[in-house]
This record gives structure tokens, sequence and C-alpha cells, in this order.
């Protein structure tokens, strides 16, 4: 059997010369029939407004015409003209009077997910997420569910009508160790039923299960570096629950999961870790690293005496299994922003 000659090097680098123009020609063909078809479906959107002022069509009226249009246009031309997508037609035409504002990397399913959110800020929220950490479907409508905009306006606790404006603008913007925090955390993703007791190394073997989700629940920057990560003292070993890195923030981030309320000794401990890593681990161009204490209550009073004074930054969050309810966390950030 004759052998067949490998490929010099010339040939490879020509192989992925071409590999590269190919996918780049196609992601340029996929912007441009998404920004087609958004653009088709704004103006679908136009026509059926106009008809409804030229008409003087009452809503439900309105509503009876579409129904009908889509029954149309469906036997007529196929799928995807059904009176709900027709009704975000018309909505993406009400919603955004330039139609050129929106990113490119929206596809029209974001666009579904976002028309849905009634208020502006809040949208225009998820819009910069999306655009800005390339949130598939399926991550941008989890974050949505798990009331993230709501979340971190409550973790940073200088929720006012400036700092919604400011995060509608700009997204989730990491500069300072603090912005990292959520306030709670939300783990539904483990199908764990609310208030069934856990063993915390349970608890770590299923995050570390669905590191994805725990990853996309963290926030920007993360990278996994590792679970029970062993610290050494004076010939002790110790271990650090889980350790990622922060590439934003140039950080080690020390994670302690409690499947209790914050004690008094888990600040002390994690505060340990934090110097063990600073002195021992940290490289020169690394910061200083961060601690969080992820436990299942959190009083904020004993909170800052434990955590308080520490040189690290040591931070306590709440976590939870289920999805919070929306509507409680919106009735406490409007007594937040009220008692500023």
């Amino acid at each position: 059997m004759e052998k067949k000659s490998s490929l010099t090097n010339h040939q490879s680098d020509l192989i992925e010369s071409i590999k590269s123009i190919i996918s780049n020609s196609r992601k340029k063909v996929a912007t441009k029939v998404n920004h087609e078809l958004i653009l088709t479906y704004w103006k679908i959107g136009e026509q059926i407004l106009l008809n409804e002022q030229k008409e003087s069509l009452d809503m439900k009226t309105a509503n009876q015409v579409i129904l009908k249009l889509s029954k149309e246009l469906t036997n007529e031309l196929g799928r995807g003209f059904s009176r709900s997508n027709l009704f975000n037609m018309r909505k993406l035409h009400l919603e955004y009077k330039d139609i050129q504002t929106l990113s490119g990397h929206l596809s029209w399913s974001h666009l579904c997910e976002l028309l849905i959110i009634e208020n502006l800020e809040k949208r225009q929220f998820y819009e910069t997420e999306t655009k800005n950490s390339k949130w598939s479907i399926r991550e941008l409508k989890r974050q949505i569910d798990s009331s993230l905009f709501e979340r971190l306006l409550l973790s940073s606790g200088k929720a006012n009508k400036e700092k919604i404006i400011e995060l509608s603008k700009k997204g989730q913007e990491v500069t300072k160790p603090e912005d990292i925090v959520k306030s709670p955390y939300v783990f539904e993703f483990l199908g764990i039923p609310e208030n069934k007791p856990m063993l915390e190394k349970d608890l770590e073997a299923k995050l570390i299960r669905h590191i994805e989700d725990f990853l996309l629940e963290l926030g920007k920057g993360f990278m996994f570096v590792g679970s029970q990560q062993r610290v050494t003292i004076n010939n002790t070993h110790y271990y650090v629950d889980m350790v990622f890195y922060n590439k934003i923030l140039k950080s080690y981030i020390l994670i302690e999961l409690k499947t209790t309320k914050l004690k008094i000794s888990d600040g002390g401990q994690l505060n340990t870790y934090l110097n063990y890593y600073k002195t021992e681990v940290n490289d020169d161009n690394d910061n200083p690293p961060i601690g969080i204490i992820l436990c299942t209550e959190k009083d904020e009073i004993t909170a800052e005496y434990i955590l308080g004074g520490f040189e690290n930054n040591v931070f306590a969050s709440k976590y939870t299994y289920i999805l919070p309810n929306k509507e409680d966390l919106i009735k406490e950030l409007e007594e937040v922003i009220k008692n500023e």
C-alpha cells in the first residue's frame, strides 16, 4: 500500500488561511442575512401600524386583523408569520424607531425575548449585555428569568435612578472587586429543591458538573482554576472550596461554600486563604485576590462585623436554588431607591 505523503508546513499554512477566509465569509453572510431579516420584520411592523392608523382601528379590531393576517401569510408564505411573531414585528417598529441602532449581534429570537420587557432601562441593559457578552438565546432567557438587572442593582448598595440609567447604557462594568458580587446568587440550574439539606461537598460537586452554568452566573471574565485547592501553612494543609481567576480584574477569586448562615469563623478562614494567595500564589502582574463566601443566610448587620476591618476584599452573599420572585426583587429595589 502506497503511503500518503504528509503536508508540508507551507501547505498546512495554506489550508489554515483558506479555512479562515471561508469562516470569515460565512460570518459576514450570516450577519448580512440576519440584518436583512430584522429589517424586513421592522418594515412589516411599520405596514401593520400604518394600516391601523389609516383605518382608525381600536386595539380589539387591530388584534383581529393581525390574526387574519397571520393565517393568510402562513398559508401563502409558510412559517414565520404566527400571530405572536406579527405582534413582535409591530412592537419592534414601535420600540425601535431607528432600526440602525440595533446591534448586529442580536438575532430575531433575541429581540423577541427583549421586546417582552416593558421597562426601557431594563431592556436596554439586557440588550447591551447580550451584545457585550455575546449571550446565546438560552443564556439571555436565563439571565432575564434570574432577574440579573435587579440583582446587580441591589448588590451595589447604591441603587438610584442614575445607577439604573448607567447600567442600562453600559451594561455590567467590572472595574473593582465589588462589581462581581451579586445578591443573591441563583443556582436553579442544579435542580435542587428549595430547603433540601445539602452537604458542602455535594453542593461543590454539583457546581463543578454544571461549571458552564456556574460561570455564566458568576459573570464576566471568570475562568475556573480548580476545586479543593490546597493551602499549606506551617505543614498543615487547608483547602479552598473553589478557585477562579478573573481576567478583567486580574485577580484570583476564592469562593467558600457554606450550607448554613454566615458565621464569625467564615470571614477569618477566607481572609487567611487570601493572605496565602497574595504571598505565595500571585504573580507580579496579579492584583490582590478576592474572597466570596456563599451562604444560605446573611444578616447584614452581623455581616458588617464579620467582614469589616480586613485588609483583603472579603464579601458574603446568599444563594438560592430557585429563581427569585421578580415582583419581590422589584419591590425591594424600589424601597432602596426611595430611601436613598
